[in-house]
Order: C-alpha cells, then sequence, then structure tokens
C-alpha cells in the first residue's frame, strides 16, 4: 500500500513511489556529497590554517562524540511528536548556520565550537532521515539499499570533484563548496514528504524495554565492534598507506574502490536477502571483515593483496550496513523507530567509532601501523562471536519488508 501523506490519493501508485524515491535518492546524495567534501579534504583545510596535529584530532572527534548523544535527543522528539520532516528541516537549517560561522572563525576555540554545531545538528540529520526512509519503505515496495547507494555515489563525485577545485583555487575554496552544499540540502528537505507510523506491537513498550531485549543488545554490541575496526580505518588508513610508500592518487584511488564496491552490494542486496537471511548476511560480514583488516595489516607491502582488502567494504560496510539497518527497524518500529534509528547510531557509529580512532591513534604510535590494523580485525571476530550466539532472528530475511 503506498504512502499518500500529501499527495493527492487519486494519483497513480508507481508514479507516487517513484516520486517518493527520487526525493529520498537526492536527499542521500547531497547527503553524503557534504561528507564527501567534508571528511577528506577537512582536515587539509585545518592545517593550513596552523593547526597542529593534536589540535586537529580533538576537533575531528568532536564528529565521533557528538553521535553518542545528539541523535537521541532529535530521535526523541521525532517519535514524540510523530514528524520527522520537520526535524530534519530544523537541524539542517541549524547545521548550515553553524556552519557559515566559519568564514569569521580563527583560532581553536572558535572553530571548536564551529564545528562543535556543526556535529551536533549534522549528526543528527541522518538518523531523522534513517527513519524517515523506513517509515515510507513500509508501505511501499521499495528498497532501502537501491536509495542509500545514492549517498555513496554522491561521497565519490564529491570527493574526486573537490580535488579539482581546491587544487585549482585553492583549500578555502573549500568553505564555499560546504556552504552551497549546506544549503541546497537545507532546501531538499522540503521535497521530503512526511510519513505516517504504522502501528507496531511493541508500541506498549517504553524505548529501554526494547533496548534491554537479549537481541537488541546483541546488535548493537555487534554493530558497535564492527564499526571499532573501522574506526581505525577511517581515521588511520591514508596515513598508514603513505608511512608505506603509497601515493595520494594511489590512496585516493584505494578509497573510490571500496566505496565503488559499496554501491553494488547496494544494487544487490534485494537479491541477496531474498536468498539469505539477515543473521547470515551480518556473519558473513563480520567474517570478511576479520579477513580485511588481517590483510590490511599483514600484506601492506602488497597492492594487489590491498586491492582485494579494499573490495571487501562492500561486505564489511554495505551489506553489513544494510542488514543492520533492517534488523533495526524490525525492533525500533511504530513510535521507537526514530529512536531506534539514533541509538543505532549513537552506540555503533558513536561508542564504536569514537574506540577505534582512539585506540587506533595510541596504537599506531605505540605498536605500530602493521600491528595496529592485523589487532583491530579482533573486534569483527568479537562481534561475530556476539552476533552468532546472542542474536535470535527469524529465518525470514525480510521480516520488515524493506527488501522485497
Amino acid at each position: 500500500m503506498p504512502c499518500t501523506i500529501g499527495i493527492p490519493i487519486l494519483q497513480d501508485p508507481f508514479t507516487l513511489s517513484h516520486q517518493l524515491h527520487f526525493n529520498l535518492s537526492r536527499f542521500y546524495f547531497i547527503y553524503y556529497f557534504f561528507v564527501g567534501a567534508f571528511v577528506p579534504y577537512w582536515g587539509l583545510y585545518l592545517k593550513a590554517e596552523s593547526f597542529s596535529p593534536a589540535d586537529i584530532g580533538v576537533l575531528m572527534s568532536l564528529f565521533q562524540i557528538s553521535r553518542i548523544f545528539s541523535p537521541n535527543f532529535w530521535g526523541w522528539l521525532a517519535d514524540h511528536t510523530a514528524k520527522r520532516v520537520v526535524w530534519i528541516k530544523l537541524t539542517a537549517l541549524l547545521g548550515l548556520l553553524g556552519f557559515t560561522a566559519v568564514f569569521w572563525a580563527h583560532g581553536f576555540w572558535a572553530i571548536f565550537l564551529v564545528m562543535a554545531a556543526l556535529s551536533l545538528f549534522t549528526s543528527s540529520t541522518l538518523p531523522l532521515s534513517e527513519s524517515l526512509t523506513l517509515a515510507h519503505l513500509a508501505t511501499t515496495n521499495g528498497h532501502y539499499s537501491r536509495i542509500r547507494m545514492w549517498g555513496s555515489l554522491g561521497f565519490i563525485v564529491a570527493s574526486v570533484l573537490l580535488g579539482f577545485v581546491t587544487e585549482a583555487f585553492g583549500i578555502k575554496s573549500l568553505l564555499w563548496f560546504l556552504l552551497g552544499v549546506q544549503i541546497t540540502l537545507f532546501l531538499l528537505s522540503f521535497k521530503l514528504p512526511e510519513a505516517k507510523v504504522a502501528p507496531h506491537a511493541l508500541d506498549h513498550f517504553n524505548i529501554w524495554q526494547v533496548v534491554r531485549q537479549p537481541n537488541v543488545i546483541a546488535l548493537l554490541v555487534g554493530c558497535a565492534l564492527m564499526v571499532t575496526a573501522h574506526g581505525v580505518l577511517y581515521n588511520f588508513y591514508s596515513i598508514y598507506l603513505a608511512q608505506h610508500g603509497y601515493s595520494k592518487s594511489t590512496i585516493g584511488l584505494l578509497w573510490s574502490v571500496g566505496v565503488i564496491c559499496e554501491i553494488g552490494i547496494f544494487m544487490l542486496m534485494p537479491k541477496i536477502m531474498a536468498r539469505f537471511s539477515l543473521k547470515c548476511i551480518l556473519l558473513i560480514s563480520l567474517i570478511l571483515a576479520v579477513i580485511r583488516f588481517s590483510l590490511i595489516g599483514i600484506a601492506v607491502e602488497s597492492l594487489w593483496l590491498i586491492v582485494l582488502a579494499q573490495t571487501l567494504h562492500a561486505a564489511t560496510f554495505g551489506s553489513f550496513h544494510a542488514a543492520s539497518v533492517e534488523v533495526v527497524a524490525h525492533y525500533f518500529n511504530g513510535r521507537h523507530q526514530a529512536k531506534g534509528q539514533a541509538i543505532y547510531n549513537s552506540v555503533a557509529y558513536g561508542v564504536g567509532g569514537t574506540i577505534g580512532g582512539l585506540a587506533g591513534g595510541y596504537g599506531l604510535q605505540f605498536l605500530g601501523g602493521q600491528a595496529t590494523f592485523a589487532l583491530a580485525a579482533i573486534f569483527p571476530l568479537i562481534g561475530c562471536l556476539v552476533i552468532y550466539f546472542g542474536l535470535k532472528l527469524s529465518p525470514k530475511p525480510h521480516a520488515a519488508g524493506m527488501f522485497k
């Protein structure tokens, strides 16, 4: 049954679904376009502003720390008011206003305040958008993975384009570029239709009764362990490769390989989920993560093995994230949906990412890169055990109907 919120009821269902998916897909594209411009190049901007590596580390960590707390507040508001789009608009606007201050901000504490505001709001826009998308897909014959892959495409386009822009016009052109993307994101939020939240069997429970379920605890712990390993990757992979003689262009291509494979797996996820259970997908993804991080640690001198390790990003992020979001939507549905996505984001990417980033920094300093990445493989290994013994799911792969 297609969603008809804000759209004439006589509209053709196929046209309605197509229009809805188009609006959601381009919002994901622009959101991750911002991420693809910010993540690879913001550190270079801070370096150009004469910040020390220690200062840059503190400033960049704000985004992981904010993901622990901020999304839960906005998720509670979204579920309490039964609205999502209004809070997506607000967080997009506040993120935009917070970012504009960067044109006048100089010095550590001024930049700290700008990045704190930016991280507090932009880290909340995504889980709100995820819950909105899943609420729509629960009543349409749509595919989360085929909407989410546009975010990955946006990341690639931005990261490649910004390389040429900053080279031609200087690193400060990044500020104007990011401002334009933030404005576009805010304007596109007005094209997002509100979703009707269907009643769910667990609506009579409070949110903590849902969180305390053994299945939910196992899922969140398993996800956090997977993201902990990726926290090492996101913060230190480029530095590690550069230490072993890889050029910047090669490093950029290796990042692109991972995201391209991520897009490919998102396109294939409907067929994969039609054949395999969600638990099976999670376990296979975790096992492949053990292989990936082990290869990065022990085979850094072999370009082909490093390329192979990057192709496994399709599983360690792509299939794992798609399956995790589906399981979260299964347990946190109805009036808890936005809070559920926020809790997933906070525990997995906030706590897991922060631990991985901090542990990776100490690991590189005292153990060296090879030992650090090899040891990072322990986290998904433990996560595999947690999911295997702790998560009990129906063998049906798409219980919530998002990946038909």
